[in-house]
C-alpha cells in the first residue's frame, strides 16, 4: 500500500513539474483508480500527502484541484520563494564544490546556446534548462531542508514560469541572468549572488496579472 502511494504521488508531483497537470485542473479519483489499478486507499492517501504540501485543494462539489492562486497569494508565495532562492545562491558560492561549479557551468553555458542559436523558440524546451539551472545552485546549497522548501514553493509557480517563457525576449533576459548569477557564485560573492537571484525570481505585479490570466 505505501509503494502505491508513494508512485501515485510521484506521478502527481511528475505532472505539475511538466505541465499535464495546470492550476485549477481538477483530480479525479477515479481516474487515478483506474489509471494506477489500485483501490481508492492509496489515492486518497496520496491526494492527501500532497495536500499537506498546498499544491492540491479541496473545493466543494469540485473535489481536488490544483492550487490556483489569486493574485495576492501568488505575490507573496513570490516573496517567499524569492528569498528561499536568493538564499541558496548565497549559500552556494560559500559552498560551492569542484563537481557542482562544472555542473553550474555546463547548464549555464546550455541556457546560453539555447538563447543564441534559438532565440524564442522552443520555450518548453528552455523552461526544462532553467528548471536545471535552478535545480543546480539550489543542489549546491547543501542544505537538504532548503532544497525541499525550494521545490514545494516551486511547484506552485511553475506553471506560470513555464508561460512566461513565451514572451518575446524572456529567454535571453533569462540567459543573461543566470551567466551573471553563475560568475557571482563561482567567483564566491555569497551577498551578490544572493541579491542577483532574488531579483531573477521576482515578478512585478504587472507581469504577475498577466500570467495569472493567461492561465485563467
Amino acid at each position: 500500500m505505501a509503494n502505491q502511494t508513494e508512485t501515485i504521488l510521484r506521478s502527481l508531483l511528475d505532472w505539475i513539474d511538466t505541465g499535464r497537470l495546470n492550476p485549477g485542473d481538477e483530480i479525479e479519483e477515479a481516474a487515478l483508480v483506474q489509471q494506477f489499478g489500485v483501490s481508492r486507499t492509496p489515492v486518497r492517501e496520496a491526494l492527501m500527502q500532497i495536500e499537506a504540501t498546498g499544491l492540491v485543494k479541496r473545493l466543494p462539489r469540485k473535489g481536488a484541484v490544483v492550487f490556483k492562486p489569486t493574485l495576492a497569494e501568488f505575490l507573496a508565495i513570490l516573496e517567499v520563494h524569492a528569498k528561499l532562492e536568493g538564499q541558496a545562491a548565497g549559500l552556494a558560492a560559500r559552498r560551492l564544490s569542484p563537481s557542482g561549479a562544472a555542473a553550474l557551468e555546463a547548464v549555464t553555458t546550455a541556457c546560453e546556446s539555447h538563447s543564441a542559436t534559438l532565440g524564442d523558440a522552443e520555450p518548453d524546451g528552455y523552461y526544462q534548462l532553467n528548471l536545471r539551472f535552478h535545480g543546480t545552485v539550489a543542489e549546491a546549497a547543501g542544505n537538504p531542508f532548503l532544497l525541499d522548501l525550494i521545490k514545494t514553493n516551486a511547484r506552485k509557480l511553475m506553471a506560470y514560469y513555464r508561460v512566461r517563457y513565451r514572451y518575446a525576449g524572456s529567454i535571453a533576459a533569462s540567459a543573461r541572468d543566470h551567466r551573471v548569477i553563475a560568475d557571482l557564485i563561482m567567483a564566491r560573492d555569497s551577498e551578490a549572488a544572493e541579491a542577483a537571484m532574488r531579483q531573477h525570481v521576482q515578478f512585478d505585479q504587472v507581469t504577475a496579472m498577466d500570467l495569472l490570466a493567461v492561465l485563467g
